[in-house]
């Protein structure tokens, strides 16, 4: 096991990695950006480096300043978190040049799966069912349109290096995609140095479940369970639940097992997600693997019991997993909710300064945040200051415990998604388990929610 690791990474993710970190004795190290001098992740860490200016390019995206304090302070690993360089190839290929363990899979796999059209064609390979679409680059609307035809409207636009919604269009007549590609192809080169587009049939009323697989370095892989993620604004996910109230035992084993074989078949290593696209009669499809810890991982660890931080750690170690598929059990239901510092109507970002905040307690409630009372919240990064996770015998258990501990959250000088949430949780169409991706949408979006 590694003696020290870097946490190459800010907020609520920075925090979850060191606390396991510290209960496995591994000494922890963190960066920070000027507008984080103060966070709750530099008081955590045992050592903590200033590594620029507010704005990520400047500081968590400067790959040459991380490596240089993990030489510095002799850190063995990095751990990446969750976006900013938890994806990237060129990361992951500098700290195996640097003869540091990148805690996450290879660089070329990040580069494969990182690409929508890549990673279609390599599931497509590994007898994986798609979404139906192409595997080729649109290089102008032109194309485009001659394209949706053939695939028959609607259709979703998706940028192939997109990520959080970005660039992606559900678009339902060839007059909507003249008017949008453009634009969507300008936003993606802008956000990611990539503006290449392609397209998918719309797949109607879908449900997004995903596989968290584990692998090590010697050959094994399992599926530790799924994750319900449809509850969504934005194409960004804000629900979160383990398990999936829709899926049978044999359609859930049958994902399982795809999951295991997608992974296997491009020689995935450490922790990963198969996220699927789910219609009406649970037929899935790919959708897109994410190569890293996602931010809902804690309602896997909630049912399972793994502590998820730890095997990455175990794996990337060179460690074999301590589990064969049948280890793997699930308890009871868990529900994860995100906490946005925005405006609860139009989702709008709500920066400022926390004057008081208080999370909730109890048996069976975990708080994982980033902030505290007096924390200042920038513009600069995402608007997620923290995330509530709740564990009930089952899901009407655990939804009426979602709702108490939301009743005692208490966040003041900044607007929050809470009373949102609140309004999630309290809907007949939730309680009933019909939570596809347009939900908001469809139930909210005109809904008197106060902020």
């Amino acid at each position: 096991m590694f003696s020290k690791v870097l946490i190459a990474n800010r907020g609520e993710i920075a925090s979850r990695v060191i606390r396991t970190c510290q209960k496995l004795g591994i000494k922890t190290v963190a960066v920070y950006s000027e507008a984080d001098a103060d966070s709750l992740h530099v008081k955590l860490a045992g050592e903590a480096y200033l590594i620029g200016k507010p704005r990520v390019n400047e500081s968590y995206l400067n790959m040459e300043k991380i490596i240089e304090v993990a030489k510095q302070t002799n850190a063995e690993a990095i751990h990446p978190g969750y976006g900013l360089l938890s994806e990237n190839p060129d990361f992951a290929r500098l700290c195996q040049e640097e003869g540091i363990v990148f805690i996450g899979p290879d660089a070329d796999v990040i580069a494969q799966m990182g690409s929508k059209i890549e990673s279609r064609k390599a599931m497509a390979e590994a007898g994986v069912p798609v979404v139906p679409g192409i595997s080729f680059p649109l290089s102008n609307v032109e194309e485009a349109a001659k394209t949706a035809k053939k695939i028959g409207y609607p259709i979703m636009l998706k940028a192939s290096a997109g990520g959080g919604g970005i660039g992606m269009q559900v678009v339902h007549s060839e007059e909507e995609l003249q008017k949008t590609f453009e634009g969507n192809q300008k936003r993606a080169a802008t956000f990611f140095g990539d503006g290449t587009m392609y397209m998918e049939k719309y797949i109607e009323n879908p449900r997004h479940i995903e596989i968290q697989i584990l692998a090590d370095q010697h050959g094994n892989c399992l599926y530790i369970w799924e994750r319900e993620c449809s509850i969504q604004r934005r194409h960004q996910k804000v629900v979160e639940e383990a398990p999936s109230s829709f899926l049978d035992d044999e359609t859930r084993k049958k994902m399982g097992e795809t999951a295991v074989k997608a992974a296997k078949h491009i020689h995935y290593t450490n922790a990963g997600t198969i996220e699927f696209l789910v219609d009406e009669n649970k037929n899935f499809y790919f959708l897109e693997m994410n190569t890293r810890l996602q931010v809902e991982h804690p309602v896997t660890e909630e049912i399972t019991g793994l502590d998820l931080v730890e095997e990455q750690l175990r794996i990337a170690a060179g460690e074999a997993l301590r589990y064969s598929q049948t280890d793997i059990k699930k308890d009871g239901h868990a529900i994860e909710a995100r906490i946005y510092a925005e405006d609860p109507k139009t989702f709008l970002p709500s920066p400022g300064t926390i004057t008081f905040f208080e999370t909730p307690n109890g048996e069976n409630v975990r708080n994982e945040t980033a902030v505290m009372s007096g924390s200042s919240v920038t513009p600069f990064y995402d608007p997620m200051i923290a995330k509530l996770i709740v564990k009930g015998q089952n899901r009407q258990k655990a939804i009426e415990s979602m709702l108490q501990a939301l009743e005692n959250y208490k966040v003041e000088g900044i607007k929050t998604n809470i009373p949102l949430l609140k309004e999630v949780f309290s809907h007949p169409e939730y309680l009933a388990g019909n939570t596809t991706t347009d939900f908001i949408n469809k139930y909210l979006a005109n809904a008197n929610i106060k902020r």
